[in-house]
């Protein structure tokens, strides 16, 4: 391949701006790629956000159907008692292989455990490209980029057609729809039981408490949350203090 002395097959300029040319595709440097990423990242995530809540505020308060303070408190509280502490330590474990870009994209699309980062590390495994480098971040926000796709699409297409067999099913069919939650959490009880028998048992322990106990409907699920982590957490603590002593 030749190259004319007017760059009429590939031509390479650079502005004071850091942008360069590769024919008439234009190119940034690494440093304004993770400028824009944080300009696009915050913008679109922020867009999100507002999104997001103006469906129940539209429904809370122009429609009428406000479910009443103490009802949302609770469910914050009981959500938040689960992930309280993911909100923290997700960003901070997941950046070095994430980078910038990444980061945005993983926590805008989500599944970020189980669907973005497994995605980042495989590619960056493949290409030879260290997790922390620029190559590193590229590389993860391609992967990122092209499973958020992926999965978008099979998640339309199994909702729709998810939405047709189930008006197919009969109604005795589709009222045990109900128990799906509650078996999903038992498989996760279930899982960690395997591995601690003993939180397996505190956590059906309190469940039962708060269910049977006089416990307030609305503070159900956060109670049992909340007193089965704080006693495991105890439970933990003493076996690694006997260990020490």
């Amino acid at each position: 391949m030749s190259i004319s002395n007017e760059g009429k097959n590939i031509a390479l300029s650079e502005g004071t701006t850091g942008a360069k040319e590769i024919g008439t595709t234009p190119m940034i440097d690494f440093e304004t790629f993770q400028i824009k990423s944080h300009f696009w990242g915050r913008l679109t995530i922020w867009a999100v956000i507002v999104l997001t809540l103006a469906v129940p505020l539209y429904l809370s308060f122009v429609l009428g159907f406000h479910p009443g303070w103490s009802t949302i408190i609770s469910g914050f509280a009981a959500y938040a008692s689960i992930v309280m502490f993911v909100w923290v330590l997700e960003p901070i474990s997941y950046y070095p292989v994430l980078g910038v870009s990444g980061t945005y994209l993983a926590f805008l699309t989500g599944n970020i455990g189980n669907m973005c980062l497994p995605c980042a590390s495989i590619a960056q495994n493949v290409v030879g490209a260290e997790p922390g480098t620029k190559k590193g971040e590229i590389t993860a926000s391609l992967a990122i980029a092209t499973a958020s796709i992926v999965n978008i699409v099979m998640l339309l297409i199994a909702i729709l057609a998810g939405s047709y067999f189930i008006s197919l099913m009969p109604e005795s069919v589709v009222s045990n729809f109900r128990f799906v939650l509650p078996a999903i959490f038992g498989a996760v009880i279930a899982q960690f039981a395997i591995k601690k028998p003993l939180f397996g048992v505190i956590g059906i322990a309190f469940g039962l408490f708060v269910n049977i106990g006089p416990v307030p409907r609305s503070l159900q699920t956060f109670l049992s949350i909340l007193g089965t982590v704080v006693v495991c957490m105890l439970l933990e603590k003493m076996k690694n203090k006997k260990k020490e002593a």
